[in-house]
This record gives structure tokens, sequence and C-alpha cells, in this order.
């Protein structure tokens, strides 16, 4: 599965120019299976996530529709205030652990009032290169260009070119050459980014009873998790309770989680709490139980997502149980299961289980923007990290506030 190494964002709301990670084959570490954003309100770690989220809306809907969602309003107001430049992303990522990494690189712009893909690039390194640029498989302006077909960048193969005239400015070209078997690198960049994942769960949409219906994944809200449970149950019979047994296990004061099916055939979740003899279902259970009962439900997922984002985990959480959920998510990136984790927190005690090389920390510059670091490129965190403190408590502490801008 795909692993992101690394991504560049500019003129995107309050993210002028940042990066983290890997960006270019000589520029950057790697980014992690986990990855922590931290900082202050209005730092840009929603923002950061969002522009995840806009990237698929723009594969899978057009720039247009994804720039015109209710909560972005348009290119102008996601363009950062005060730039004129087009809105540019750069993903380096590796389509698997063996393979060479793969540039990607889209810039969004307006041509007569109306936000297109003014510029779309996929690149890959030659094998036998060590230095040069790498190998174009696509390259387009304002919809038009060239696409290089087949698999390898080596030989002859490598110079079998297409040209391309999209008829919509406004499509990206990996949405539609990403269709098409003779461009396999197109094809994984699109399945790669169809596969992206953000979370928003809503403990009051968790309580109602969706219509009866099998539904391989849980929704954004966690709206179906009686559709999720039933397609769990129907396709893997065999670890359907496992997974139930696995899952009340972690939730303090749950014996067991059972299900049953209603007249109407809609699947009933039943919690059999400690101290009583009946069970109470979904729509009686706390903010806090359904959430965690959701995230532990979401990596058990026996088809992952490659990159899961989740804004603020901790809301409605007992405080003692952010250390488990922490760990939950770590276990699940340490796996076999190669999901790739994006998570922002405000909580220390969520951080304290994490290394620093897993947390970057976002912050307000004084004029304007913000900027992103990696907690293990600040000397005295890694040095104080080091001795046994753990990095929740530096940051509640103040310590990664290094920079003289604003704290968290």
């Amino acid at each position: 599965m795909a692993q992101l190494l690394g991504i560049r964002i500019e003129n995107y709301r309050a993210l002028r120019d940042i990066e983290i990670g890997k960006v270019a084959w000589n520029k950057g570490t790697d980014l992690p299976k986990a990855v922590c954003l931290i900082g202050p309100n209005g730092a840009g770690k929603s923002t950061l996530l969002d522009a995840f989220g806009f990237l698929a809306d723009c594969l899978r809907e057009g720039v247009e529709a994804a720039c015109d969602k209710p909560h972005r309003g348009g290119f102008e107001r996601l363009r950062t205030q005060g730039r004129h430049g087009p809105i540019a992303f750069r993903l380096y990522f590796r389509e698997s652990p063996t393979a060479l990494p793969i540039t990607y690189e889209l810039q969004i712009d307006l041509q007569d009032g109306r936000p297109i893909a003014a510029s779309e690039v996929l690149r890959q390194r030659r094998r036998s290169e060590k230095h040069g640029r790498p190998y174009p498989f696509l390259k387009l302006a304002n919809g038009s260009g060239q696409a290089w077909s087949g698999e390898s960048t080596e030989g002859e193969e490598a110079a079998t070119s297409i040209a391309v005239a999209l008829d919509d400015p406004t499509r990206l070209g990996i949405t539609t050459l990403g269709q098409l078997k003779d461009h396999p690198r197109i094809v994984g960049l699109r399945a790669y980014i169809e596969g992206w994942y953000l979370s928003y769960f809503v403990p009051d949409a968790a309580r109602t009873l969706p219509p009866s219906g099998a539904q391989r994944h849980l929704d954004r809200t966690g709206a179906n998790l009686g559709n999720y449970l039933q397609f769990l149950r129907r396709t893997h019979p065999d670890r359907f309770q496992a997974v139930l047994n696995a899952v009340a296990a972690k939730i303090p004061g749950i014996q067991s989680v059972s299900c049953e099916d209603s007249p109407d055939r809609r699947l009933l979740i039943q919690f059999n709490e400690a101290g009583y003899a009946d069970p109470f279902f979904q729509a009686n259970m706390s903010d806090g139980t359904l959430k965690l009962f959701a995230y532990l439900l979401l990596l058990q997922d026996p088809d992952p997502y490659p990159l899961v984002g989740i804004e603020e985990p901790e809301n409605g959480l007992y405080h003692r149980l952010l250390r488990t959920l922490a760990d939950e998510f770590l276990d699940h990136a340490r796996g076999e299961r190669e999901t790739q984790l994006f998570v922002t927190t405000h909580a220390p005690a969520f951080v304290d289980a994490l290394a620093p090389d897993q947390v970057w920390l976002m912050q307000k510059k004084p004029g304007g923007g913000v900027s992103v670091d990696r907690t293990a490129d600040i000397p005295t965190v890694k040095a104080l990290h080091a001795q046994g403190i753990p990095l929740g408590s530096l940051w509640f502490s103040r310590h990664l506030q290094e920079r003289g801008f604003e704290g968290a």
C-alpha cells in the first residue's frame, strides 16, 4: 500500500508555504506511519487535514466543485489572503516499500473567473539514474499536454507518450487517465487519493438507527455504525464476534458488545455494562463510549484505508482513556495493515504516548502564515525527552515554544 513521505502546500488558507516530511528525494525526512499535529487554535491543523480532503474532492468532483464546498467558500476564500499565485500541492509518496518515490504536483488557479487545474505533473526517478530530474508520466498545463504509458521508466517503453487534451480543465488529468490500464502509475495515484479518509465522528449521528443495508466502511460521522457491522458480519462471520469482543475489552465498564436484528432488519448494537441485567443500546450510550467504540471499529476495518485523518479524538473522552487510544493508534500504525494516520490534538495526555519524530508543532508566524516544525528537530525537546520526560508534559510546560511565536 502507498505511503505519503511528505507534502508541500502553498497558498491554501493559512498554509502560505509549508512542508512536512520529505518533499523531494534529497530534501527532508520521510513521514512516519503515525503523524500528530499540535499547536494553538488557528495555527492551521484543521486546515492541513482539510487540504487532504480538498485534494480528494478535486479528484472525485473536480476543482471547481471542491473549491465551492460550503465550508470552503470558493477559490478566493481558499487562497491565502494577500497572495496572487496558484494554490499548489506537492505529494511525495511511495507505492510500496520497494518502489521508487513518485512526485505529484498540482497547481490550481483562476481562468476566466473559474478555478481550473492549471498544472499537473507526475514524475518518478529512473533506477539507473542517481541524479537529474525524475522521468515524467504526466505533464499537463490547463488540461493539455502529454502522458507516458507503461510501467517502466527505462528504455524504449518509457518513450511512449500520447497527447492529452481534456475538454474540461476543472477536471484533473489523473481522474480521467486514472481509469486506463495503460497508465498504471496514474491509476495507482488515483486509487491512493480516493482511499483517503477523514473522520469527523459525531456521537449524535452514531446514536441513530439507519435503514438496513450493509456498507463496506464507516462513514465520516459514524452514522452508519449498524450498516458497517452488518457488512462485517456478512463478509467476515468467523471473526465478527471476535472483533466485538476485542473492542469491548478496551472500553471501561463494558463487559461485552453484541448485535441483534430488529423486525425491520436493522442491526441493534447492545452494550452490556457491569452491574446491569439488561443491555443498553447505542441511543443510550455516552458520547465518549460511542466515539471510542467507533475509533476502535475503524481500526478493525478488514479493507483499511491508506491514509486516515482524525481531528481532536480527545473530545468527549475521559482523560485517562487518551493514552489508551493513542496506544491503539500507534499499534495500528506499527502493524501490517499499512494505514498512515494523521491526528490533530490539543491533549498533552495523548501526546505523552508519542515520540518526537511523530509530532509536528504548528504555530502562527508574527508576520502571517504558520510554521510547521518536527519536535525531534527542537534540540531542547529532544534532549529532555531522551531523559524520560514525556512529550506532552514538555508541551504543557511550554518547552516547545522556542521561536517566539504564539504559544499553545
